[in-house]
């Protein structure tokens, strides 16, 4: 019980943050309205009690656990439940004024106007942010799910999950495990795979998470959650007798209306979330603004070097395999993805699960000189020293990509993909990674990406990502040493 209301509150720590807001917001008001316009915190005693306001509407929220499924209620039951914590908050600063024996020294007119406006405060700020966030979630937060049901089970698995989210999860597809119905539509969600063609759907499309619906008489699909876990994506089970599954990379979860096992290839805190978020935040302006330095600089070498655009964008894969559009300074001519197709077979990754040539004549101003020698140009230079990777900066405030990630692959690249090397986008895809710091010019075998792209996935905390971003550092002054 004490885990559950320590991840509730946790997870609606901006909710108790605007009731903390509110309370001071109703305090202050309250002390004008008794002493005129005066800061009441000038005053050490009710800047002690300000204090102690603080303290006691936390320990509420925490305490009685109030913000507990804050999303789904409805502003009827929200006015109730802002009603319920002004009067204990109330009650619970009447109770320390008691043991501090001030009572007699604080205004009850001001009591109970700071109540009053309290309530009615963290009523109207609770709104607003459910009304926002709820908007949010709707637009552009969605997780894309596809159930994986019976026929006679799909039905209820759609509503049920419908009808006790916020909006946050969005039913892309369902694949019927019992029937071939591929084209059909039951409850406005299209079957989009069968039993057999699952796996390769998920493999392909963009998935975050798989929920599987299992019957009673149903066997356990060891095999499929088996793929599932090895691309790497998020699979919730809805079944019985499940003891014998839980361990550390399992826990047991709410989705809808059904009690599941949730499997992960890793499990974070919101609070590692929010400080990764942070750091992606404040990395991104300062690199934005690195960008637009260079650009000064970059911009009149690349037009005089090769006419065209300045930038390059390219259709990646990211995060359980969503699109996006990456950005970068152009370091090759204006015809290179055309001549790449002439150049594959000099590839040095096979498969051609990567692109990496000894010399890339694309490279603006690089030559092959007569005796075998490569001389390199503008191209070389601004790959080099990574400065065509500062505009993925945007990437990383627009949410497309982190600091610190795994290489996002292009289309094609994964469209050869096997089932584990999707694993990799179990992750948002980064600027720099594990395997760009471990030697990435000199590592042709794609495995041995995908092992070190795992590795960092499974591995990963705060203190992995600032290590990766320091080795970076010194990789690229490295560089420029040898130079």
């Amino acid at each position: 019980m004490y885990k559950k209301r320590l991840h509730g509150w946790i997870k609606h720590i901006d909710f108790m943050l605007l009731d903390v807001l509110s309370i001071q917001i109703a305090f202050a008001i309250a002390y004008m309205v008794k002493y005129g316009l005066k800061n009441v915190y000038e005053d050490s005693f009710h800047a002690e009690i300000a204090f102690a306001l603080c303290v006691v509407d936390i320990l509420v929220s925490v305490g009685f656990n109030t913000f507990s499924h804050v999303l789904k209620r409805g502003y009827f039951v929200e006015l109730f439940e802002a009603f319920k914590k002004a009067l204990i908050v109330e009650l619970g600063i009447a109770f320390y004024l008691f043991l501090m024996k001030s009572g007699s020294d604080y205004s009850r007119f001001m009591f109970v106007v700071m109540g009053v406006i309290y309530f009615v405060v963290s009523y109207i700020f609770r709104a607003l942010w459910k009304m926002y966030l709820r908007r949010m979630y709707r637009k552009h937060k969605k997780r894309k799910m596809l159930v994986v049901a019976q026929k006679n089970a799909v039905r209820e698995v759609i509503q049920g999950i419908n009808a006790d989210t916020v909006g946050d999860i969005h039913i892309i597809g369902l694949a019927v495990t019992s029937d071939d119905l591929v084209g059909q539509e039951i409850e406005g969600v299209k079957v989009v795979a069968n039993a057999e063609t699952v796996v390769d759907y998920v493999c392909r499309e963009w998935v975050d998470e798989v929920f599987v619906k299992i019957a009673s008489d149903e066997p356990f699909p060891e095999k499929l959650v088996s793929q599932f876990d090895q691309m790497g994506v998020v699979v919730h089970l809805s079944i019985l007798n499940t003891d014998e599954l839980i361990d550390q990379n399992r826990i047991v979860e709410r989705v809808g209306n059904y009690y599941t096992i949730t499997s992960s290839i890793n499990y974070v805190s919101v609070g590692q979330l929010f400080l990764k978020r942070l750091m992606d935040i404040v990395g991104g302006l300062i690199g934005t603004i690195f960008t637009g330095i260079l650009f000064i600089f970059v911009a009149p070498a690349i037009y005089i070097s090769s006419p065209g655009p300045i930038f390059f964008s390219q259709v990646r894969v990211g995060k359980n395999g969503k699109r996006f559009k990456i950005y970068k300074f152009r370091s090759m001519y204006m015809d290179a993805e055309e001549r790449k197709k002439e150049l594959m077979e000099q590839n040095r990754v096979k498969d051609g699960m990567m692109f990496k040539l000894d010399f890339d004549p694309r490279i603006i101003g690089a030559k092959q000189l007569p005796n075998g020698k490569i001389k390199k140009g503008l191209g070389n230079f601004i790959r080099d020293f990574s400065i065509d990777e500062f505009p993925q900066f945007l990437n990383v405030l627009r949410g497309d990509m982190s600091l610190v990630g795994t290489r996002p692959p292009t289309v094609d690249e994964w469209e050869k993909y096997e089932l584990h090397h999707r694993a990799r986008l179990a992750t948002k895809p980064g600027i720099t990674g594990m395997w760009q710091v471990s030697g990435r010019s000199n590592i042709t075998d794609f495995e041995e990406v995908v092992k070190l792209d795992t590795k960092y996935i499974s591995e990963w905390s705060i203190g992995l990502d600032i290590k990766i971003m320091l080795k970076t550092i010194l990789v690229v002054f490295k560089r420029e040493g040898s130079m």
